[in-house]
């Protein structure tokens, strides 16, 4: 796909929403985010894109509700005029200890990280097929792309994100005659929690092949690396260092 000229949406943006959408404002792209509560970062973002001569637009947004979804996709369409790419990056990123997993928190763990996905892309649909076409790109985890649960505490995002990745494969082959390529990112060690020690931050390195944090530009590189491709769709791209390997 050629990006000059493209428009994109963005969900979950707080962390590594100036990289990305510098990455596709760089190659001609509009881009507008959403929020929930990260409304300073997102902005941030917003305005980047707008540094970079592009349409940039910051839209608050519940995406646990599939309403939220539509009215989210609805208001990008409108800033932007079109939509051509969606990049599916809301989560929730939360350690909760198996006994102390309530039903209240599977189910946000499931509503932000599966079912939002499901939602907006049902809700993009008739603006992608508008466009002749397009390119979505949800987000997965390294865990979860590897079949290898690592980690206890996580049982929730763990399974959330192996439902995004069957989801990614089953979305590619039903809307491959629309012309729409679908395919996820399972970043591993990108970003330290902010909760995250020294030593704990060494400890992720140490375990890394890399030998460190890859950093938002390595997800802007794949991101790139998937919207311009024109013959790939219903893969899960690992962006962890090698840590899979390890």
């Amino acid at each position: 796909m050629e990006l000059a000229g493209k428009a994109a949406l963005v969900t979950g943006g707080a962390r590594m929403g100036v990289t990305i959408g510098s990455a596709l404002a760089a190659r001609g792209t509009d881009v507008a985010f959403s929020y929930h509560r990260s409304s300073d970062a997102v902005e941030g973002a917003a305005a980047a894109v707008r540094d970079a001569g592009r349409r940039g637009v910051a839209i608050r947004a519940d995406l646990s509700q599939a309403a939220g979804c539509e009215q989210l996709v609805s208001a990008a369409v409108d800033a932007l005029g079109r939509l051509d790419i969606l990049v599916l990056m809301a989560s929730v990123y939360a350690e909760v200890p198996f006994e102390q997993l309530t039903e209240a928190a599977w189910r946000t763990q499931m509503r932000v990280d599966l079912d939002s996905t499901l939602h907006c892309v049902r809700a993009a649909l008739p603006h992608l097929r508008r466009a002749g076409g397009g390119r979505v790109v949800t987000f997965s985890d390294w865990t979860a792309a590897s079949s290898r649960p690592r980690y206890r505490g996580w049982t929730g995002y763990y399974v959330a994100k192996a439902g995004v990745k069957a989801l990614t494969e089953s979305l590619a082959l039903e809307l491959a005659a629309d012309g729409i390529l679908v395919n996820a990112i399972a970043p591993g060690p990108v970003l330290p929690p902010p909760e995250a020690s020294a030593e704990q931050q060494a400890a992720v390195r140490a375990a890394t092949p890399l030998g460190r944090w890859g950093g938002p530009e390595a997800v802007a590189q794949a991101l790139v690396l998937i919207v311009e491709s024109d013959f790939m769709t219903g893969e899960t791209i690992r962006v962890d260092g090698g840590r899979h390997v390890k």
